[in-house]
């Protein structure tokens, strides 16, 4: 099991953090010494998964804040909030929804796994920059997914408004686009002479409530998604799925621009190793595209001064 270096004296946001990988990773960095601000949509959720952290560790420091990624306002009172607190050392884009069974949409209108998983963290990791460019050694980590592997930018249909809704490929667009964007930060951090680790990892098969939470949105009876019904894929608990963001987070190994999954079966289990990045991640062009248009949706732009060398 990989064991987090000490974290005392450093101050950690974990999006969804009451429960699965988020809740795990915020456990075991509060172990570790940090701080901790758990960012949840449901701040009762957020308490619960508090005080069952602090039955294991009653010394650590734990703090709930909500924020909907699926509301870029939202998005915008958690970082006003955060930036009062001083220096961030790391954040871990850890939240998200996935395969809802059919089209909908945030509060801003835009396809909600694609708002949800990926605008929503472009915005909050742009508005937290001045205050990870203020600690001494900061980290973004962010949650892609295997699903990236296939995965697509629609560049014209990105909300998935015309034809035929797929919750899967959504996804994996979703996905796609969180990889490209921890490698374009990783990117942009050097060229502006910040020493900001920009780094990104995937769960591989971790059994979570991921799987059930979007597959019964709008549903009256909870269902699993596809890869559930696949009897031979192997899996495993959130106590080894949450190690590769927890590595990329926090290793002194960890690279800028590197991906970090399972290293064992499929990929899906075992492990923390170096991930294959999909060869459409690895388009600058393709990046740069999306970055920018993913300042235009949402508002938010890289700081002009902040950090700059």
């Amino acid at each position: 099991m990989y064991v987090v270096p000490d974290q005392t004296g450093r101050t950690a946001v974990v999006t969804g953090a009451n429960s699965g990988t988020g809740k795990e990773a915020a456990r075991r960095l509060a172990a570790a010494g940090a701080r901790v601000v758990l960012a949840v949509r449901t701040p009762a959720k957020g308490e619960q998964a508090r005080a069952e952290i602090l039955a294991e560790h009653p010394r650590a420091d734990l703090l709930v804040r909500r924020v909907d990624l699926a509301d870029l306002g939202s998005v915008a009172e958690f970082a006003d909030a955060t930036l009062a607190d001083g220096p961030l050392d790391l954040l871990l884009n850890n939240a998200g929804v996935m395969a809802p069974p059919t089209r909908m949409t945030t509060a801003d209108g835009f396809e909600l796994q694609f708002g949800s998983n990926y605008l929503g963290p472009f915005a909050l990791t742009l508005r937290l920059l001045p205050a990870l460019l203020a600690a001494e050694a900061p980290r973004v980590a962010t949650m892609s997914s295997g699903t990236a592997n296939y995965g697509r930018i629609r560049f014209d249909d990105l909300q998935w408004e015309h034809g035929r809704y797929s919750p899967n490929l959504s996804y994996a667009q979703s996905k796609l686009a969180d990889l490209m964007l921890s490698r374009r930060l990783a990117a942009v951090a050097a060229d502006r002479g910040w020493p900001l680790l920009s780094t990104a990892a995937h769960p591989g098969f971790t059994r979570t409530n991921l799987q059930t939470a979007g597959a019964s949105l709008g549903r009256d009876k909870p269902k699993r998604s596809v890869l559930n019904g696949v009897p031979f894929l192997p899996s495993q608990g959130v106590e080894q799925g949450s190690e590769p963001l927890l590595y990329a987070a926090t290793s002194p190994d960890a690279a800028a621009g590197f991906y970090y999954g399972p290293g064992g079966r499929f990929g899906l289990v075992g492990p923390t190793a170096t991930a294959r990045i999909p060869r459409r991640a690895l388009d600058p062009a393709a990046a740069a595209r999306l970055w920018a248009e993913s300042e235009r949706l949402t508002g938010v732009s890289l700081p002009a001064t902040a950090g700059a060398s």
